[in-house]
C-alpha cells in the first residue's frame, strides 16, 4: 500500500481569455493527484487527508473511488474546501491563486497509525505549508521514517502561499533527514537555493529533478547522475504532469520491490533509466490532455 498525504482542492481552470474567462472546476492538489495517478496505474493506493463535506469535498472522495483509491484514512470537515484559481500562459504552464483561509485540510491531524500494510508515504505542496495541518503533516513524515517506512516529498513551491521564504527554506532542509526520495522541479530547485548534492548529504537516498520538455534527472547518493529526455507530444497545458511523475515513480519502485533506501542505491543506471523513461511516458500523456488527467496503467506500458 502507498499511502498520499495532503491537499485535495478545487482547481478553477479558464476556457477561453480575458480577466472574464469562464472558470470550469476540476478536482485536484498535487498530493489528490498523485494518489488518483497511482490508482490508475494499478498500485494499491490509500488517501491520508482532510476533506471538506460540502459538494466539492463529497466529489473529490468520488474521484478518488472511481480511481481505485482507498479513503478510509480521510478525515472530514465543515469547513470549505480549498480553491485554486489557475492561470495558463502560452505554453500550458499554470499558475495559480489560492483561497485557503479555514479551509478543511489546514485542520488536518496526524492519525495515531497509518493503514494497514503501507509501504510508502508521499508528502508535498500546499500542506506542508498552511498551518496548523502543516506540523501536524510533518508530525507524520518524521514518525513514519522512524519507522522505517520509505517517505517521498515534492515541495512543488507554491510561493504565494509562503509568507516567509527563509523560514520555509530551513523547514525544507529540516524535513530531508527524514526523506528517502526527492523530488522536484528546477524551478523549485532554483527557488530553494541547494543542490541536489547538498541535500543528498542532508538524508535523501536520490533526488529526482523535472526539467519540464526537456526530461528528467536522478541524483544518487554514491554520486551517479543519470538522464532521460521528454517524451514529445503536443502540450494542452502542464497541469498535473509533476505529480503524474511522482506516482509514476512510486509505482515503477513498487514493482521492483524497491522501496527502501538500499533498494534505490541497487538500481544502477539501467534501473534508474527505465524507472524515469516511464515517469517521462507519463507525465507527457498527462499533459497532452486538459486538466490533471493521468494516464491508465494500459495507455503508458510497462516500467
Amino acid at each position: 500500500m502507498i499511502v498520499v498525504t495532503g491537499e485535495a482542492l478545487i482547481d478553477l481552470v479558464p476556457q477561453g481569455t480575458g480577466a472574464l474567462a469562464t472558470l470550469r472546476p476540476a478536482l485536484g492538489g498535487g498530493p489528490y493527484n498523485t494518489a488518483v495517478a497511482l490508482g490508475r496505474l494499478g498500485s494499491p493506493t490509500a488517501f491520508c487527508s482532510r476533506t471538506s463535506r460540502d459538494v466539492f469535498g463529497e466529489a473529490l472522495l468520488d474521484g478518488l473511488r472511481h480511481s481505485g483509491v482507498d479513503v478510509s484514512a480521510v478525515q472530514r470537515g465543515t469547513e470549505p474546501t480549498t480553491l485554486a484559481v489557475a492561470t495558463l500562459d502560452h505554453a500550458g504552464s499554470a499558475a495559480y491563486v489560492f483561497y485557503v483561509e479555514g479551509t478543511a485540510d489546514r485542520f488536518f491531524t496526524a492519525p495515531a497509525e497509518l493503514p494497514t500494510g503501507t509501504r510508502a508515504l508521499s508528502f508535498g505542496t500546499c500542506s506542508l505549508v498552511l498551518e496548523p495541518g502543516a506540523t501536524a503533516y510533518e508530525e507524520l513524515l518524521r514518525t513514519a521514517a522512524a519507522q522505517g517506512v520509505f517517505t517521498t516529498l515534492d515541495p512543488n513551491i507554491r510561493t504565494i502561499i509562503i509568507d516567509d521564504p527563509a523560514a520555509y527554506r530551513a523547514r525544507f532542509r529540516s524535513w530531508l533527514p527524514s526523506v528517502t526520495l526527492l523530488k522536484l522541479s528546477e524551478d523549485d530547485a532554483r527557488w530553494l537555493g541547494g543542490t541536489p548534492q547538498e541535500w543528498l548529504a542532508e538524508g535523501p537516498a536520490a533526488v529526482v529533478v523535472t526539467r519540464g520538455g526537456d526530461g528528467l534527472t536522478v541524483f544518487t547518493r554514491d554520486g551517479e547522475e543519470y538522464s532521460v529526455p521528454g517524451e514529445k507530444v503536443e502540450v494542452v497545458d502542464t497541469i498535473g504532469a509533476g505529480d503524474t511523475v511522482n506516482a509514476a515513480l512510486l509505482h515503477g519502485l513498487a514493482q521492483r520491490d524497491a522501496l527502501s533506501a538500499p533498494a534505490l542505491a541497487a538500481l544502477g543506471r539501467d534501473g534508474w533509466t527505465r524507472l524515469l523513461r516511464f515517469a517521462a511516458r507519463a507525465a507527457a500523456i498527462t499533459c497532452s490532455r486538459a486538466g490533471a488527467e493521468p494516464p491508465h496503467a494500459s495507455e503508458v506500458g510497462q516500467v
